[in-house]
């Protein structure tokens, strides 16, 4: 699996980058809300949060500037059905993720409903399936209110993302913070998967 890729943009696009790294040229497609943040040119450096989707006709790289894009995007694909990563790339691509998170917290079908590909349906189902399967509604309005730090919540969606339930992933990782509470987010998911997998 490609999780990560640094090197420099050989074309830029507002729905792909094409980085190269050690001579290889690879191609990422991306969201618009990637390119926005990235201000991609070319023969810049740059570092890359990725998915490899693999079928059976294809292989195909998705990147994001954020980890957070990327745990959204993967939830959307993992945890909704009907969604494929066309689909959570088109949701990327219509709002901010705090946007996505808002509407689905707040049950705003309406909100959902304007990325390219989303109908009023699709739209309902993500909020009930990310609710009722997922349980990041709790994280994230956990996080806006400051209940949590923002540390804290993006290692709990990290670890969602990975398939681990909530209550799981959020007793873990306060575990975590009890014995070291300045931890970064990546050593947050470093500790709590250690802890889950003991």
């Amino acid at each position: 699996m490609i999780a990560r890729l640094r090197g420099k943009i050989i074309e830029a696009y507002p729905n792909r980058l094409i980085v190269d790294c050690h001579g290889v040229g690879y191609e990422a497609i991306i969201p618009i809300s990637t390119y926005d943040k990235l201000h991609p040119t070319e023969g810049a450096a740059v570092d890359l949060r990725t998915h490899l989707h693999i079928r059976e006709n294809a292989h195909t790289l998705y990147g994001f500037a954020t980890e957070e894009e990327r745990d959204v995007f993967l939830m959307l694909i993992d945890r909704v059905s009907g969604i494929g990563p066309s689909i959570a790339i088109a949701i990327l691509s219509g709002m901010p993720v705090a946007m996505f998170k808002s509407a689905v917290v707040s049950g705003d079908s309406i909100m959902l409903s304007k990325a390219k590909g989303v109908g009023k349906k699709t739209a309902e189902r993500i909020i009930l399936e990310l609710k009722d399967k997922v349980g990041v509604t709790d994280t994230w309005q956990d996080a806006a209110s400051g209940h949590v730090s923002s540390e804290a919540a993006d290692a709990e969606l990290a670890l969602i993302a990975l398939g681990y339930k909530q209550v799981d992933s959020r007793k873990a990782v306060r575990s975590i913070l009890e014995k070291e509470p300045t931890s970064t987010a990546e050593a947050l998911i470093r500790g709590a998967l250690r802890a889950l997998q003991s």
